[in-house]
């Protein structure tokens, strides 16, 4: 990468989730450059600031229509981020791509349909439910592309922000999640199809407005939660940067949901160059 080079790059926000967008068919940055360029990028104070960094390039492999490189801010890989993918649907749509689209996240192939401003994202996921007891604490494990895990907790505890974080940090690093460590979600529900969500990202190792995977873990640990039955489900859940949709089919002989989109909300921030 020329060190006298400026990099075009697009900011983008799904539910208060934002992230770093690049066109990396034109920057052509390596898989180690992005991961060593995010720490600088997503840094609030000396950099652009974000949530995360999403470089768009074709997908060689020809297995899908593009791919989606993600990078933490501390310029680790993620298995996948829900609500940079949605963001990443916007941003491809304004670059040419069709509203409805496929692209690949590591060894996996999403499903993406943009509509006005909002963007769903369709799984190739099916998972369960994994009933754990970490540190003398019961939780519920479940598998979303990504690692997380999800706490049921009284609605007043999500507000206590400085409690989740530290709450959050003894999970994400537990041994028991060794070596890549989790996400840890803390839901509260409203109703039967309704819940409210604080998550502790991994990578970020700090609250976020919002994260879709694990609105999409949230949203299958409350149906377990309430036992619930087979069939067609879409779930509301309520984030500090908005509300995302989860929906999911569940089937109970064999205890797996299937079906998977998340949907909601994306826009765009500002553009610019960043200095080298």
């Amino acid at each position: 990468m020329d060190k006298n080079a400026t990099l075009s790059f697009t900011k983008m926000q799904g539910a208060g989730n934002d992230f770093i967008l690049f066109d990396n068919r034109v920057l052509k940055l390596t898989n180690e450059e992005l991961s060593a360029l995010a720490p600088s990028v997503c840094n609030r104070k000396f950099g652009i600031g974000a949530d995360g960094v999403i470089a768009l390039q074709f997908d060689d492999s020809k297995e899908a229509d593009l791919v989606m490189l993600y990078k933490n801010p501390d310029g680790s890989d993620a298995g996948m981020c829900g609500n940079g993918a949605r963001c990443f649907a916007l941003f491809a749509v304004t670059l040419g791509s069709p509203k409805k689209f496929t692209f690949r996240v590591h060894d996996k192939i999403y499903n993406a349909s943009v509509r006005n401003d909002t963007a769903t994202i369709a799984f190739p996921l099916n998972t369960g439910v994994l009933e754990q007891t970490v540190g003398g604490e019961h939780l519920l494990n479940i598998y979303t592309n990504t690692e997380h895990v999800v706490c049921p907790v009284q609605e007043p505890y999500l507000g206590n922000e400085p409690m989740l974080i530290e709450h959050g940090r003894a999970l994400r690093y537990h041994e028991h999640f060794y070596p890549l460590g989790t996400n840890v979600n803390f839901i509260a529900g409203v109703d039967k199809n309704r819940l409210c969500l604080q998550t502790y990202e991994r990578g970020v190792e700090n609250l976020t407005l919002a994260c879709g995977t694990g609105a999409i873990a949230s949203a299958l640990g409350w149906h377990h939660l309430q036992q619930g039955e087979s069939g067609k489900f879409q779930y509301k859940v309520k984030v500090k940067g908005g509300t995302l949709s989860v929906q999911f089919s569940f089937d109970d002989e064999t205890k797996q949901y299937s079906n998977i989109k998340l949907k909601g909300p994306a826009s765009f921030v500002f553009k610019g160059q960043y200095y080298l």
